[in-house]
């Protein structure tokens, strides 16, 4: 009777932490806490809690989780259930996204990036699908643009800096070695003091980044170019998902939809913003001139081939190029 009694204890206290596990959302980022992106993830979550009848949503901020390589890994092994990230991250899952991100000088607004995107999101989300993530919410964190101690105007003039490099783009950084440039493998966490202490020189990233990281007060200049769209999606895992009922599903979806288009449109806004906020703190904005302009875009070139089936799928390079020769083509 007491070995009964246990069994049925046991059975009801497991049965409880299953029922519990399914309501569990943890996400990971390396958004800053209480950043734009921060709070858009609080409002999903609250969303999903009164679509499952409550639930435990914890978002962790700023890295905690350690770099969006170490976010997918954690995501494989259910310590994360998802993950708000760059293509750095996503790209981990699935190759084919980096085409948004990783072809400098290839778009030339947002418009451009918008139409591409949407052209490719039915069969990226069908390919994330299969590799076991759901995308929830596509968005964009602004344009990369060159953060140095020293000011610079032409690509040779970052020819003596060290540049910040992600750790896990080995391709990116052979690439760069290869064109003259000095790439130092870092985690994001590691940006700031390293170029405090002059590890390195030069950060390419975004100015709501810089600013939100200070950054820019130990590289105070700042090369006023688009190099390239940071791009990103927030997904979480196919088991995540397939764990939650259909009405929890369907808040999630709608409020995933919000938060991406919420994203964009602050993400766009905050760059003019970021950057007017720093030139008041004492950021230098370096303009390059037409000519200038002109040898950006022949490094651009040089990059093209190198980029096309190594950093990016070479079906999925055309396929942009595709797309954004029918825009062009109905343009003025």
């Amino acid at each position: 009777m007491i070995r009964r009694l246990f069994a049925l204890v046991l059975g009801a206290c497991l049965a409880c932490h299953a029922l519990a596990a399914e309501k569990q959302l943890r996400i990971g980022t390396l958004a800053p806490k209480n950043s734009l992106y921060h709070r858009q993830l609080m409002v999903l979550g609250e969303a999903w809690r009164t679509a499952q009848g409550g639930g435990k949503y914890l978002v962790y901020p700023d890295g905690s989780q350690g770099g969006e390589t170490d976010m997918v890994r954690r995501m494989r092994i259910g310590q994360l259930q998802g993950g708000l990230m760059s293509v750095v991250g996503l790209r981990e899952i699935e190759p084919s996204i980096a085409a948004l991100q990783n072809m400098p000088l290839m778009f030339r607004n947002w418009e451009e990036v918008d139409y591409v995107r949407e052209k490719m999101r039915p069969a990226m989300e069908k390919k994330f699908l299969d590799k076991g993530f759901v995308v929830l919410a596509w968005g964009d964190a602004g344009w990369v643009r060159f953060f140095s101690k020293k000011g610079a105007l032409r690509p040779e003039d970052y020819k003596t800096a060290r540049f910040f490099a992600w750790g896990g783009e080995s391709e990116q950084q052979e690439i760069m070695k290869r064109l003259g440039y000095t790439p130092v493998p870092l985690e994001t966490s590691d940006i700031l003091p390293s170029i405090q202490t002059g590890m390195i020189d030069a950060v390419p990233c975004t100015p709501y980044f810089a600013l939100a990281t200070q950054i820019y007060t130990s590289a105070p200049n700042m090369l006023d170019l688009n190099w390239a769209p940071i791009v990103g999606a927030l997904v979480i895992t196919r088991k995540a998902w397939d764990e939650m009922t259909p009405e929890g599903q369907q808040r999630l979806r709608e409020a995933g939809a919000t938060v991406g288009a919420q994203i964009r449109a602050q993400a766009r806004k905050e760059v003019d913003e970021a950057v007017d906020a720093m030139k008041k703190r004492g950021l230098t904005v370096n303009t390059p001139n037409a000519a200038q302009i002109k040898e950006w875009q022949a490094l651009a070139e040089a990059l093209y081939p190198q980029i096309r089936g190594k950093l990016v799928p070479a079906e999925t390079f055309d396929e942009v190029l595709a797309h954004l020769k029918a825009y062009r083509a109905g343009k003025p």
